[in-house]
């Protein structure tokens, strides 16, 4: 019987081990997916927008995401990377980071 426990007690131990070591990993704020399920082709006006955020396509999420926050709100929407007005409002708001 006390073979059994230290057996148990060994595994648990173990997998919590594992568990803490795999959760350690990964940094804080790390996304596993992607983040846009829904993109927005629709004319946003820029003055709208407080900030633009591009996220370029990684091993977790293979297209390239435009997140946009609203100023009233604050609320994320995903813009649809081709969409043209997006591809101006991308390049008016780099140009601002530039400066």
């Amino acid at each position: 019987m006390t073979s059994c426990k230290v057996t148990v007690t060994s595994i648990v131990v173990l997998l919590a081990f594992i568990a803490i070591t795999e959760g350690m990993s990964l940094k804080p704020g790390v996304e596993l997916r992607c983040l846009c399920i829904l993109t927005e082709s629709r004319p946003i006006r820029p003055r709208l927008l407080e900030k633009v955020e591009l996220r370029p396509a990684s091993s977790h999420c293979e297209e390239a995401e435009i997140i946009a926050t609203l100023k009233k709100t604050g609320q994320e929407v995903c813009l649809d990377p081709e969409a043209p007005w997006v591809k101006r409002v991308i390049e008016r708001f780099m140009s601002n980071k530039r400066r």
